[in-house]
Protein backbone atom coordinates (compact mmCIF):
# COMPACT_ATOMS: atom_id res chain seq x y z
CA UNK A 1 0.00 0.00 0.00
CA UNK A 2 1.00 3.69 -0.95
CA UNK A 3 1.48 6.12 2.10
CA UNK A 4 -2.40 7.70 0.86
CA UNK A 5 -4.02 4.16 0.91
CA UNK A 6 -2.75 3.50 4.21
CA UNK A 7 -4.17 6.76 5.24
CA UNK A 8 -7.57 6.04 3.28
CA UNK A 9 -7.50 2.76 5.57
CA UNK A 10 -6.56 4.41 8.86
CA UNK A 11 -9.19 7.21 8.62
CA UNK A 12 -12.21 4.44 7.29
CA UNK A 13 -10.90 2.19 10.51
CA UNK A 14 -11.27 5.70 12.83
CA UNK A 15 -14.95 5.74 10.68
CA UNK A 16 -15.63 1.85 11.11
CA UNK A 17 -14.68 1.99 14.98
CA UNK A 18 -16.97 4.86 16.35
CA UNK A 19 -19.77 3.47 13.99
CA UNK A 20 -19.46 0.11 15.61
CA UNK A 21 -19.31 1.44 19.02
CA UNK A 22 -22.72 3.02 18.45
CA UNK A 23 -24.11 1.24 16.62
CA UNK A 24 -22.61 -0.95 13.95
CA UNK A 25 -21.99 -1.75 10.41
CA UNK A 26 -18.69 -0.45 10.37
CA UNK A 27 -17.61 -2.92 7.62
CA UNK A 28 -19.44 -0.64 5.22
CA UNK A 29 -16.92 1.72 5.59
CA UNK A 30 -13.69 -0.27 5.59
CA UNK A 31 -14.29 -3.32 3.58
CA UNK A 32 -15.63 -1.05 0.16
CA UNK A 33 -12.32 1.18 1.08
CA UNK A 34 -10.28 -1.75 0.48
CA UNK A 35 -11.75 -3.04 -2.63
CA UNK A 36 -11.36 0.68 -3.55
CA UNK A 37 -7.45 0.59 -2.93
CA UNK A 38 -6.97 -2.95 -4.50
CA UNK A 39 -7.09 -5.40 -2.06
CA UNK A 40 -8.55 -8.40 -3.40
CA UNK A 41 -12.22 -9.33 -1.52
CA UNK A 42 -11.35 -12.47 0.49
CA UNK A 43 -8.56 -11.04 1.62
CA UNK A 44 -10.27 -7.69 2.45
CA UNK A 45 -13.08 -9.77 4.26
CA UNK A 46 -10.64 -11.23 6.64
CA UNK A 47 -7.98 -8.79 6.99
CA UNK A 48 -11.15 -6.34 7.71
CA UNK A 49 -12.68 -8.80 10.30
CA UNK A 50 -9.51 -9.39 12.69
CA UNK A 51 -8.46 -5.62 12.22
CA UNK A 52 -12.22 -4.15 13.48
CA UNK A 53 -11.91 -6.38 16.57
CA UNK A 54 -9.72 -4.06 19.34
CA UNK A 55 -12.24 -1.14 18.20
CA UNK A 56 -14.88 -3.28 19.07
CA UNK A 57 -13.41 -4.38 22.33
CA UNK A 58 -12.41 -0.13 22.73
CA UNK A 59 -15.61 0.28 22.22
CA UNK A 60 -16.75 -2.48 24.78
CA UNK A 61 -14.30 -0.74 27.34
CA UNK A 62 -15.59 2.46 26.71
CA UNK A 63 -18.99 1.24 27.86
CA UNK A 64 -17.64 -0.69 30.87
CA UNK A 65 -19.60 1.69 33.20
CA UNK A 66 -22.82 0.63 31.70
CA UNK A 67 -21.72 -3.36 31.84
CA UNK A 68 -21.67 -3.06 35.82
CA UNK A 69 -23.73 -6.13 37.17
CA UNK A 70 -24.36 -7.75 34.03
CA UNK A 71 -21.54 -10.41 34.32
CA UNK A 72 -24.19 -13.46 34.20
CA UNK A 73 -26.07 -12.03 31.75
CA UNK A 74 -23.20 -11.40 29.19
CA UNK A 75 -21.97 -14.33 29.99
CA UNK A 76 -24.99 -16.36 28.88
CA UNK A 77 -25.47 -14.10 25.79
CA UNK A 78 -21.77 -14.64 25.10
CA UNK A 79 -21.57 -18.54 24.84
CA UNK A 80 -24.99 -18.36 22.41
CA UNK A 81 -23.74 -15.45 20.41
CA UNK A 82 -19.81 -17.16 20.47
CA UNK A 83 -20.92 -20.70 19.20
CA UNK A 84 -23.24 -18.83 16.98
CA UNK A 85 -20.42 -16.91 15.38
CA UNK A 86 -18.68 -20.47 14.74
CA UNK A 87 -21.35 -21.55 12.89
CA UNK A 88 -21.57 -18.80 10.46
CA UNK A 89 -17.63 -18.85 9.46
CA UNK A 90 -18.19 -22.39 8.80
CA UNK A 91 -21.42 -21.76 6.79
CA UNK A 92 -19.26 -18.86 4.57
CA UNK A 93 -16.61 -21.66 3.88
CA UNK A 94 -19.14 -24.27 3.00
CA UNK A 95 -22.35 -22.43 1.15
CA UNK A 96 -22.30 -20.79 -2.18
CA UNK A 97 -21.72 -16.99 -1.56
CA UNK A 98 -24.49 -15.85 -2.53
CA UNK A 99 -26.81 -18.22 -0.26
CA UNK A 100 -26.73 -15.73 2.73
CA UNK A 101 -26.43 -12.54 1.10
CA UNK A 102 -29.86 -12.47 -0.37
CA UNK A 103 -31.23 -12.56 3.02
CA UNK A 104 -28.89 -9.85 4.21
CA UNK A 105 -31.08 -6.59 3.32
CA UNK A 106 -34.02 -8.17 5.04
CA UNK A 107 -32.70 -9.31 8.09
CA UNK A 108 -31.36 -5.94 8.90
CA UNK A 109 -34.94 -4.12 7.86
CA UNK A 110 -35.70 -6.99 10.68
CA UNK A 111 -33.73 -5.50 13.26
CA UNK A 112 -34.45 -1.46 12.17
CA UNK A 113 -38.49 -2.77 12.41
CA UNK A 114 -37.22 -3.92 15.92
CA UNK A 115 -35.66 -0.71 17.04
CA UNK A 116 -38.64 1.46 16.28
CA UNK A 117 -41.38 -1.04 17.65
CA UNK A 118 -39.05 -1.98 20.74
CA UNK A 119 -40.42 0.51 23.32
CA UNK A 120 -43.86 -0.63 22.90
CA UNK A 121 -42.85 -4.31 22.57
CA UNK A 122 -40.63 -4.21 25.52
CA UNK A 123 -43.28 -2.89 27.62
CA UNK A 124 -45.33 -5.17 26.35
CA UNK A 125 -43.05 -8.20 27.43
CA UNK A 126 -42.01 -6.75 30.68
CA UNK A 127 -46.01 -6.52 31.25
CA UNK A 128 -45.89 -10.10 30.55
CA UNK A 129 -43.31 -10.85 32.58
CA UNK A 130 -44.64 -9.03 35.42
CA UNK A 131 -48.09 -10.95 35.35
CA UNK A 132 -46.27 -14.32 35.06
CA UNK A 133 -44.32 -13.57 37.84
CA UNK A 134 -47.21 -11.89 40.00
CA UNK A 135 -49.13 -15.41 39.36
CA UNK A 136 -46.55 -17.14 40.39
CA UNK A 137 -46.18 -15.61 43.75
CA UNK A 138 -49.25 -15.77 44.32
CA UNK A 139 -49.53 -19.73 44.11
CA UNK A 140 -46.32 -19.91 46.45
CA UNK A 141 -43.95 -20.71 43.32
CA UNK A 142 -41.24 -18.36 44.88
CA UNK A 143 -38.32 -17.75 42.99
CA UNK A 144 -39.07 -14.08 41.58
CA UNK A 145 -36.22 -12.79 41.74
CA UNK A 146 -34.69 -15.05 39.04
CA UNK A 147 -38.07 -14.29 36.80
CA UNK A 148 -36.96 -10.76 36.65
CA UNK A 149 -33.25 -10.68 36.42
CA UNK A 150 -32.99 -13.84 33.71
CA UNK A 151 -33.68 -12.91 30.02
CA UNK A 152 -36.26 -15.17 28.32
CA UNK A 153 -35.46 -18.50 26.33
CA UNK A 154 -36.14 -16.39 22.13
CA UNK A 155 -33.62 -13.95 23.69
CA UNK A 156 -31.06 -16.51 23.84
CA UNK A 157 -31.81 -18.26 20.51
CA UNK A 158 -31.75 -14.94 19.15
CA UNK A 159 -28.57 -14.26 20.15
CA UNK A 160 -27.41 -17.47 18.65
CA UNK A 161 -28.90 -16.56 15.55
CA UNK A 162 -27.52 -13.22 15.39
CA UNK A 163 -24.37 -14.97 16.07
CA UNK A 164 -24.69 -17.12 12.54
CA UNK A 165 -25.22 -14.10 10.68
CA UNK A 166 -22.29 -11.97 12.50
CA UNK A 167 -19.81 -14.57 11.70
CA UNK A 168 -20.94 -15.20 8.18
CA UNK A 169 -21.81 -11.57 7.23
CA UNK A 170 -20.90 -9.50 10.24
CA UNK A 171 -22.45 -5.62 8.63
CA UNK A 172 -25.09 -4.07 10.75
CA UNK A 173 -25.19 -7.15 13.13
CA UNK A 174 -25.16 -4.87 15.79
CA UNK A 175 -28.80 -3.08 14.32
CA UNK A 176 -30.29 -6.79 14.69
CA UNK A 177 -28.74 -7.42 18.19
CA UNK A 178 -29.76 -4.04 19.42
CA UNK A 179 -33.06 -4.60 18.28
CA UNK A 180 -33.67 -7.97 20.15
CA UNK A 181 -32.03 -7.13 23.23
CA UNK A 182 -34.02 -4.26 23.59
CA UNK A 183 -37.46 -5.86 23.51
CA UNK A 184 -36.27 -9.25 25.07
CA UNK A 185 -34.01 -7.44 28.20
CA UNK A 186 -35.69 -4.56 30.48
CA UNK A 187 -32.61 -2.72 30.60
CA UNK A 188 -31.53 0.81 29.34
CA UNK A 189 -30.55 1.28 25.46
CA UNK A 190 -26.72 2.63 26.86
CA UNK A 191 -26.41 -0.61 29.03
CA UNK A 192 -27.69 -3.21 26.18
CA UNK A 193 -25.11 -1.21 23.68
CA UNK A 194 -22.93 -2.62 25.99
CA UNK A 195 -23.31 -5.79 25.98
CA UNK A 196 -23.87 -5.19 22.05
CA UNK A 197 -20.73 -4.36 22.00
CA UNK A 198 -18.99 -7.29 23.61
CA UNK A 199 -21.28 -9.49 22.02
CA UNK A 200 -20.05 -8.22 18.67
CA UNK A 201 -16.27 -8.24 19.45
CA UNK A 202 -16.21 -11.72 20.18
CA UNK A 203 -17.98 -12.54 17.08
CA UNK A 204 -16.02 -11.05 14.78
CA UNK A 205 -12.92 -11.91 16.55
CA UNK A 206 -13.81 -15.82 16.77
CA UNK A 207 -15.31 -16.07 12.81
CA UNK A 208 -12.23 -14.06 11.96
CA UNK A 209 -10.13 -16.93 13.86
CA UNK A 210 -11.70 -18.87 11.84
CA UNK A 211 -11.00 -17.07 8.33
CA UNK A 212 -6.96 -17.24 8.93
CA UNK A 213 -7.40 -20.96 10.05
CA UNK A 214 -8.96 -21.72 6.49
CA UNK A 215 -6.53 -19.31 4.63
CA UNK A 216 -3.60 -21.18 6.07
CA UNK A 217 -5.00 -24.98 5.24
CA UNK A 218 -5.99 -23.50 1.73
CA UNK A 219 -9.59 -24.15 2.09
CA UNK A 220 -10.31 -20.09 0.71
CA UNK A 221 -7.90 -21.05 -2.13
CA UNK A 222 -4.42 -20.25 -2.83
CA UNK A 223 -4.79 -16.18 -3.29
CA UNK A 224 -6.73 -15.80 -0.08
CA UNK A 225 -4.32 -14.70 2.74
CA UNK A 226 -4.40 -12.08 5.59
CA UNK A 227 -2.75 -8.39 4.76
CA UNK A 228 -1.43 -8.46 8.02
CA UNK A 229 -0.09 -4.33 7.47
CA UNK A 230 -4.06 -3.72 6.13
CA UNK A 231 -5.40 -5.38 10.66
CA UNK A 232 -2.60 -3.43 11.57
CA UNK A 233 -3.08 -0.08 10.05
CA UNK A 234 -7.51 -0.68 10.66
CA UNK A 235 -6.85 -1.72 14.00
CA UNK A 236 -5.19 1.42 15.10
CA UNK A 237 -7.67 3.39 13.39
CA UNK A 238 -10.99 1.59 15.30
CA UNK A 239 -9.18 1.44 18.61
CA UNK A 240 -9.35 5.11 18.60
CA UNK A 241 -12.91 5.38 16.84
CA UNK A 242 -14.13 2.93 19.42
CA UNK A 243 -13.38 5.27 22.15
CA UNK A 244 -14.73 7.89 20.47
CA UNK A 245 -17.80 6.38 19.73
CA UNK A 246 -18.57 4.98 23.37
CA UNK A 247 -17.44 8.86 24.65
CA UNK A 248 -20.11 10.08 22.33
CA UNK A 249 -22.61 7.38 22.28
CA UNK A 250 -22.77 7.29 25.99
CA UNK A 251 -24.20 10.45 26.07
CA UNK A 252 -26.77 9.92 23.31
CA UNK A 253 -30.99 10.04 24.87
CA UNK A 254 -32.60 7.35 23.87
CA UNK A 255 -34.31 8.71 21.09
CA UNK A 256 -31.60 9.62 19.69
CA UNK A 257 -29.60 6.83 19.39
CA UNK A 258 -32.90 4.67 18.40
CA UNK A 259 -32.36 7.26 15.45
CA UNK A 260 -29.22 6.60 14.79
CA UNK A 261 -29.42 2.55 14.89
CA UNK A 262 -32.45 3.18 11.96
CA UNK A 263 -30.64 5.71 10.24
CA UNK A 264 -27.44 3.24 9.92
CA UNK A 265 -29.56 0.35 9.52
CA UNK A 266 -31.14 1.66 6.43
CA UNK A 267 -28.28 3.21 4.61
CA UNK A 268 -26.84 -0.31 4.78
CA UNK A 269 -29.70 -2.12 2.91
CA UNK A 270 -29.30 1.06 0.99
CA UNK A 271 -25.80 0.31 -0.11
CA UNK A 272 -25.91 -3.59 -0.30
CA UNK A 273 -29.30 -3.39 -3.19
CA UNK A 274 -27.10 -0.69 -4.90
CA UNK A 275 -24.04 -2.72 -5.23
Amino acid sequence: MSLLDVLAVLLAGVGAGTINAVVGSGTLITFPTLLAIGIPPVTANMSNSLGLVPGSVAGAIGYRSELDGQRSRILRLLVLSTSGGVVGAVLLLVLPPDAFEAVVPALILLGVALVIVQPRLARYVAARAELRTAAADAAGAGGSTRRRTVEPGWVLVAAFLTGVYGGYFGAAQGVILMGVLGIGINETLQRLNGIKNVLVAVVNGVAGLIFVAAAELGLLGSDAEVDWLVVVVIAAGAVVGGFLGAAVGRRLPPLVLRSVIVVVGLTAVTLMLAT
